[in-house]
């Protein structure tokens, strides 16, 4: 386990988001990623500089909302791993910036544990009204697509090897009846096989889906 210790807005820039054996998903990562990246990397510079950007916004926060100086400080750190361990773990990609990612994952892990103690939250916002409802909502929206992509992920593995094995390529682009002719069946046959496939991966999806 890495411990964390403690210029602009970055545009946005094209890139894989994850590559999954033969075939790929894309999207476009937001340049701050170098923040995730340097956590992965134990980098301390970066690092301090995530402090020294963020904590104070936090650490507002949690003050407002029945927490303590401590309390802030823990949550951040706490925060800091589970983005550290989601980008590990998980292949986190940031498409939104750093700062409201960060701010909702230090949120939501503040109000779980002002349940745990019983507490109610003041519910008073970070005062920074320069990032926007927008930039929030695209955090929000990357968390949501992570979890989804970690969950199709899941139950793609629950599949027979044989749909396993169409579905990834078929999704790789690769021409449909070259797929058929090497798999040594019909053209047909992969067409009627890749939708019962897909229609099995889906159902499981959606009943797993709680989001």
């Amino acid at each position: 386990m890495v411990i964390f210790t403690g210029r602009e807005k970055g545009a946005l820039v094209p890139c894989i988001s994850l590559t999954y054996k033969s075939f790929t998903i894309t999207t476009v990562i937001h340049t701050d990623q170098r923040y995730v990246q340097a956590l992965l990397e134990n980098d301390t510079i970066i690092v301090r500089e995530i402090y020294s950007k963020y904590a104070g916004k936090v650490r507002q926060y949690i003050l407002a909302n029945s927490g303590s100086e401590d309390d802030a400080a823990d949550i951040f750190q706490e925060s800091l791993i589970d983005i550290y361990n989601q980008a590990k773990n998980k292949g986190l990609q940031l498409t939104c910036p750093f700062e409201p990612f960060l701010i909702i994952v230090c949120k939501r892990k503040w109000l779980n544990e002002l349940k745990k103690r019983g507490r109610q939250p003041v519910t008073k916002e970070v005062d920074d009204v320069s990032i926007g409802e927008d930039v929030f909502a695209l955090a929000e929206q990357l968390k949501h697509n992570n979890d989804k992509m970690q969950l199709f992920l899941q139950c793609f593995e629950k599949l027979g090897e044989s749909c396993k094995e169409i579905i990834r390529r078929c999704m790789s682009g690769e021409d449909q009846e070259k797929i058929a002719e090497q798999l040594k069946v019909t053209y047909g046959y992969l067409r009627k096989k890749k939708s019962e496939c897909m229609a099995s991966l889906v159902k499981m999806v959606s009943q797993n889906l709680d989001f």
